[in-house]
């Protein structure tokens, strides 16, 4: 007779193991590809995005403590997600930009998107994007190790956070294969709201240590408006593609990662 049991749940471990090994480059054995361990990893996102900012913090810090000056020290810090990434993020960001600014049909779209090549659009998001990273991050560090740091780690873990908002229930999939259709729709709503008030708070607490109550205020607004920035970037791919898919994801993560960083800049 065929075993019909429905799949033990994941465990916290399986989750970790998700988000690290689908995440990042870290050498983490995914030991369980269903939408039970992808809810576990998609919430576990935030601290995959925290070891990441703590990754380029610590580059960026060496390097500034060697004389780098603020641009090489945010160079560093740039640099380091996009390595631990294998540049995932920054290619879904680029194909994303590619499907909407070609103004075609979902379908069509969808298929330019799944193109190895870049196109135009791709290639001027791309660079403008990174320039803005690295001018925010400059700045930050032009103001001192710390403010760079903070705006390293708020910056990858808001990005993670705008993934786990992505994947609530009621956000389908546009595609039935890849990273999207698994993710897509697995985290309860009430838990995607958690973890993105978490991952403010835990922004704020980070910004505390560098600017006391104002870094702490600057910090998690700046999260916020990251998660926000995602958010709507999130309505408009629904719109145009019917659902996410893995390149979405990875132009969310960039979008707001990158809000964040400006905002933190800027003030």
């Amino acid at each position: 007779m065929t075993d019909t049991a429905p799949p033990s749940p994941a465990s916290p471990l399986d989750g970790l193991r998700f988000a690290f090994g689908t995440l990042t480059v870290l050498p983490v054995r995914v030991t369980r590809w269903d939408r039970a361990a992808a809810r576990g990893g998609m919430l576990c996102a935030p601290v995959a995005g925290l070891v990441v900012g703590l990754c380029a913090a610590a580059l960026g810090g060496v390097l500034s403590l060697l004389g780098g000056g603020p641009l090489l020290a945010a160079i560093g810090s740039a640099v380091v997600p996009a390595v631990l990434t294998r540049g995932l993020h920054l290619d879904g960001l680029a194909d994303t930009a590619d499907g909407l600014g070609s103004a075609k049909p979902a379908e069509e779209a969808l298929r330019i998107m799944k193109r190895s090549d870049i196109g135009p659009f791709g290639v001027i998001t791309l660079l403008f994007a990174l320039l803005a990273q690295v001018a925010a991050l400059s700045g930050l560090y032009a103001a001192g190790w710390a403010a760079g740091a903070v705006g390293a780690v708020v910056a990858a873990v808001t990005a993670r956070g705008a993934l786990t908002l992505a994947s609530r229930a009621g956000v389908p999939a546009a595609r039935p294969e890849g990273l999207g259709a698994v993710v897509a729709g697995t985290v309860p709503v009430p838990a995607a709201v958690g973890c993105a008030a978490l991952v403010a708070a835990g922004c704020a607490a980070f910004g505390s240590g560098a600017g006391g109550p104002y870094g702490a205020l600057h910090a998690g607004l700046a999260a916020l408006s990251g998660l926000a920035a995602g958010e709507l970037l999130l309505r408009h791919c629904r719109r145009r593609f019917g659902g996410v898919t893995g390149d979405v994801f990875g132009a969310l993560a960039e979008s707001a990662g990158l809000t964040a960083l400006v905002l933190l800049a800027l003030g």
